[in-house]
């Protein structure tokens, strides 16, 4: 090789994008809750918010969610169903504990929710 070096082309690749939801290793999207959160507000309180604040949001809604519907299930499985229906997620926020959670909701029926058979 008289004198010359040899350019090795390196053999590293290119790091992929890793999303915030991955890095926290959440299902719900971070992304998502960060736009919400900072969406055109009449208050700019979204200034004072730390970079974590969307990453603990979908954290506990994931929680949330995943606990609601665990019981829907357990529910659903009781009354021999292979399907949680919207009746069952009704029955389970209508317990004891977690009705202490949303007594406070200002919409508590949604709009294309279907009124419940009792």
């Amino acid at each position: 090789m008289s004198g010359k070096r040899r350019h090795q082309r390196s053999h590293r690749h290119m790091k992929h994008a890793v999303s915030r939801s991955m890095r926290a290793e959440l299902q719900f999207p971070v992304s998502r809750v960060d736009r919400l959160l900072r969406e055109d507000r009449e208050d700019h309180y979204f200034q004072r918010l730390s970079w974590s604040t969307p990453v603990f949001l979908a954290g506990v809604l994931e929680y949330l969610t995943a606990n609601i519907l665990e019981l829907a299930g357990q529910e659903a499985y009781n009354h021999q169903k292979v399907l949680i229906t919207p009746e069952h997620v009704q029955t389970v926020m209508d317990s004891n504990h977690l009705s202490h959670l949303f007594k406070g909701d200002t919409n508590p029926q949604v709009d294309g929710m279907p009124s419940l058979r009792k």
